[in-house]
C-alpha cells in the first residue's frame, strides 16, 4: 500500500478497468489487422494495426481511449472498402 500512495502522490494513477477492457480490446483488433495486411500485403492495413495496437499508450483518458478507438477501427474499415 506504500508504493501505491508514493506513486499517486506523484501524481500516478492506476487505470480504470474501463480503460484496460477497451486497450485490450483494441489492441487485438490492431494484432488482427496487422496479420491481416501482412497476410494480403497490404502496407496500409498494417499501419492501421500498428496504430490501433499502440495508441493506448499515448492517451489517458477513458473516454478518448473510446473516441480514437471507434475513429481508427472506422478508418480501417473504410480503407478496407476503398480496396
Amino acid at each position: 500500500m506504500e508504493t501505491l500512495s508514493a506513486l499517486q502522490s506523484l501524481g500516478l494513477e492506476l487505470p480504470s478497468p474501463a480503460y484496460i477492457v477497451g486497450a485490450i480490446l483494441f489492441g487485438l483488433i490492431g494484432m488482427a489487422a496487422y496479420w491481416h495486411g501482412k497476410r494480403a500485403q497490404q502496407p496500409r492495413t498494417r499501419w492501421w494495426g500498428v496504430a490501433l495496437m499502440f495508441y493506448p499508450y499515448v492517451v489517458s483518458a477513458t473516454w478518448l481511449l473510446y473516441a480514437l478507438g471507434v475513429a481508427l477501427c472506422l478508418g480501417l474499415w473504410w480503407d478496407g472498402q476503398r480496396g
